[in-house]
């Protein structure tokens, strides 16, 4: 979907998230990073301070790719309530993945962090169909 700005340019949805996308991919390596480690990590709190900066950080660029994506939509409630359940689940899965952090549980930390990365893509995805 094309729209013309202010300016007079034309821009496409997919111009206004990626730049949203892209801020999110140092987060989600982090996350990667974390998941894939096998040994119990040192310091539960630094690992739960890690995982709570990089979904905040990731949740609320899907939020502001959201609210781009439903404005060049025209805003119906189709796109806007698919998108906010959407991430309420991210939201969830990143509460989840903070706890177990906190917990020291890094076996559920791994699921939880494959849980997020998981609906974080298909987040993306949505909004690149949307596009």
């Amino acid at each position: 979907m094309k729209i013309r700005t202010a300016e007079g340019t034309v821009m496409t949805v997919a111009d206004r998230t990626d730049g949203h996308q892209a801020r999110c991919l140092p987060h989600l390596l982090t996350l990667r990073m974390l998941a894939s480690h096998d040994a119990e990590a040192p310091s539960p709190w630094l690992v739960m301070a890690e995982v709570a900066h990089a979904t905040d950080v990731i949740l609320a660029e899907v939020e502001a790719a959201g609210r781009e994506v439903r404005a060049a939509m025209g805003g119906g409630p189709g796109p806007g309530i698919f998108l906010s359940v959407r991430l309420s689940r991210l939201a969830v899965a990143a509460d989840d993945a903070v706890a177990a952090a906190g917990a020291g549980d890094f076996t559920q930390l791994r699921r939880r962090l494959r849980r997020f990365e998981a609906l974080t893509s298909a987040i993306w995805a949505v909004q690149d169909v949307s596009r």
